[in-house]
C-alpha cells in the first residue's frame, strides 16, 4: 500500500509538471492574424512573437477575440470574429500543431435573421457529456429584444450552435436573454451538472462582468449576479490553477489586464499584483497544455 501510494503521488507530481497553458490572442487593429501567450503557472505570461495565421475571410478579413480549444483527439480548433459589422457568420481553423493550419472555413450561423447587425466573439466549449463542441456568441438583430438605453444595433443577446465535426451544425437558437444587452460569454464547468458562465453586461450604466449558473452546458441560465468588476471591462477568459479560478479580462478604458480570483464564484479577490500580461494583448481563451508543446512551438518559430 506504501509503495502504491509513493507511486501515486510520484505520478501526480509528474502529471502537475507538465501542464502548462496558451492564451488566444490578438493585436489592434486586429489585421495581423493570432498571437500566442504562453506560461507556465497561469500567471505570468510571455508572448511568443509570432503570428500562427492570418485572417483571410470575412468582410473585413480581421480576426477579433481568437477563441480555441484543444479536442480529445488533441486537435486545435479555433474561431473568431471575422468582421465588426455585416458577417452572419465567423471564421474557423484547425491544427494538429499549432504550426499548420486547416483551409480557413466562414461558419454561417445567422443568415435566417437577415437583419442580423453582427456576428461577435465567437467561444468554443468541449462538452464531455455531450461529446460535441458548443460554440456560442453574441448578435444584434433590430427590434427583436426590448432595448433600454441601448440603440437596435447594439442590443445583443447571445446564440449557440453544436457541432461534432466542424462540417455539421445544429440550427441557430437563442443562448441567453438576460434583459440585458450581453457579450462576451465563456462557459465553465465546475463540476457534474454545476456550470458557470462568465459574462459582459454591455449595457450603457453597466459594461462591467457578471456571472451566472446552470446545471447544463447550454442553459437555462439563472442568478445572474452583481458587477463583479468595475465599468468598462470585457472579454473574460477562465482557467482553473490549482484550486482556484482565474478570470481575466480587458480593463479597456484604463488600458490595462486584469485578473480576479475565485474558489466559488461568490467571493473574488484581485490579484493583479501575481499577473503579468505582455503589453498590447487582446483578450482570447486560455487552454490548459502540456509544457513539451509549448517547448516543441517555441522550437519550431525560431526556425522561421
Amino acid at each position: 500500500m506504501k509503495q502504491f501510494t509513493l507511486l501515486f503521488l510520484a505520478f501526480s507530481f509528474v502529471s502537475c509538471s507538465q501542464k502548462a497553458y496558451l492564451f488566444t490572442s490578438f493585436h489592434e487593429p486586429a489585421h495581423e492574424g493570432l498571437r500566442l501567450l504562453y506560461s507556465y503557472n497561469g500567471r505570468k505570461w510571455k508572448d511568443m512573437n509570432y503570428v500562427f495565421l492570418k485572417p483571410e475571410i470575412g468582410n473585413q478579413k480581421v480576426m477579433r477575440d481568437p477563441s480555441m480549444v484543444q479536442g480529445p483527439d488533441g486537435v486545435f480548433h479555433l474561431v473568431w470574429t471575422s468582421s465588426w459589422r455585416g458577417d452572419k457568420g465567423f471564421g474557423y481553423a484547425s491544427s494538429k500543431d499549432l504550426i499548420h493550419w486547416s483551409s480557413q472555413k466562414f461558419i454561417d450561423v445567422m443568415s435566417q435573421e437577415p437583419t442580423t447587425v453582427n456576428v461577435w466573439a465567437p467561444e468554443l466549449f468541449y462538452d464531455d457529456v455531450q461529446k460535441d463542441y458548443k460554440i456560442i456568441w453574441a448578435s444584434a438583430i433590430p427590434e427583436r429584444f426590448e432595448r433600454g438605453m441601448e440603440e437596435d444595433s447594439n442590443n445583443h443577446r447571445m446564440y449557440v450552435t453544436t457541432t461534432k465535426d466542424f462540417e455539421k451544425f445544429s440550427p441557430t437558437r437563442l443562448f441567453l436573454e438576460p434583459g440585458f444587452s450581453v457579450i462576451d460569454a465563456v462557459i465553465v464547468k465546475r463540476a457534474v451538472k454545476d456550470y458557470v458562465l462568465v459574462l459582459k453586461d454591455n449595457t450603457r450604466p453597466e459594461r462591467n462582468l457578471k456571472v451566472a449558473f446552470s446545471e447544463s452546458a447550454i442553459g437555462p441560465w439563472h442568478n445572474v449576479s452583481k458587477p463583479l468588476t468595475a465599468h468598462f471591462t470585457e472579454g473574460p477568459s477562465v482557467v482553473k490553477v490549482k484550486d482556484r479560478w482565474l478570470i481575466y479580462f480587458d480593463a479597456y478604458k484604463q488600458k490595462s489586464y486584469d485578473a480576479l480570483a475565485t474558489k466559488d464564484f461568490v467571493h473574488f479577490e484581485d490579484i493583479n499584483n501575481e499577473i503579468k500580461v505582455p503589453e498590447g494583448h487582446k483578450h482570447g481563451t486560455i487552454v490548459p497544455v502540456k509544457k513539451k508543446l509549448i517547448k516543441r512551438t517555441l522550437k519550431e518559430i525560431n526556425k522561421k
